[in-house]
């Protein structure tokens, strides 16, 4: 695995190795010693699957509150799609600021995705289906999320999502940055 940093402290893009032989493809998503080598969250407590029917759905933008913060670690297993973050962490320096990269089966990118940053993504093509590893258990009340087109981050999506978007995504108030850690 090759890690890359991002302009986002917290969110680093892990690009994959494979070893390619006649049999076709094998490659370590995974390992313990390497992530931590990194600084990355080496907990994994729960795996979520998303499948997406149609291109342009867009989920998000969702992050956790302590005690259940969580880091995440997300990956495209088929299809496409445009993953983004939101540093939601009050005292970073990248407080406010977002990061998108494209995710796909194809080009075997992953995201880890840190604690404090709110996660999104919208799917590039129809099929699409994204596997995460989860530092902690799914808790209801501490889920939160902020808008995929709040001004106060200015993400710039592939594609329009008003036709493809959850009416819990849809209806997460706009944030104003100083309220942003509640």
């Amino acid at each position: 695995m090759v890690f890359r940093e991002t302009p986002i402290a917290g969110a680093v893009l892990i690009e994959v190795e494979p070893l390619i032989d006649e049999r076709g493809a094998f490659a370590r998503t995974f390992a313990v010693d390497e992530f931590a080598a990194h600084g990355l969250e080496t907990r994994v407590v729960q795996c979520n699957t998303s499948t997406n029917a149609r291109a342009g759905t867009l989920r998000g933008l969702h992050y956790q509150t302590a005690p259940f913060a969580e880091a995440k670690l997300v990956r495209c297993v088929r299809g496409s799609l445009y993953d983004v973050v939101v540093d939601l962490r009050p005292g970073s320096p990248t407080y406010c600021a977002w990061y998108g990269v494209e995710l796909s089966a194809s080009n075997r990118r992953m995201l880890s995705i840190a604690a404090g940053l709110a996660h999104g993504f919208q799917t590039l093509e129809d099929d699409t289906e994204v596997l995460y590893q989860m530092s902690e258990q799914y808790s209801a009340e501490h889920a939160r999320g902020v808008r995929w087109d709040d001004p106060a981050f200015g993400i710039e999506w592939p594609a329009p999502a008003e036709a493809i978007i959850s009416e819990r995504d849809r209806s997460w108030p706009a944030q104003a940055p100083a309220r942003l850690g509640a």
